[in-house]
């Protein structure tokens, strides 16, 4: 098997987070949304450092609600 091989498992899992502009990019909401929802508690957020990451099961709550 490749080094570079996913192991069955490992092709199904999901980022813990991602930044803000990865959000956009594959939610389609645009930016100034995005911080509203984070504003006002909607999609969780961790700082680490002056980095901002949305926690991915966050995100995708909210489009299991739609």
């Amino acid at each position: 098997m490749s080094r570079h091989a996913l192991e069955p498992n490992e092709a199904t899992l999901e980022p813990i987070s991602v930044r803000i502009s990865t959000a956009v990019r594959i939610t389609g909401i645009c930016r100034s949304t995005i911080y509203e929802l984070i504003g006002d508690g909607t999609i969780e957020t961790v700082k680490i450092g002056r980095s901002t990451f949305i926690l991915y099961p966050s995100l995708k709550r909210l489009f299991e609600r739609s």
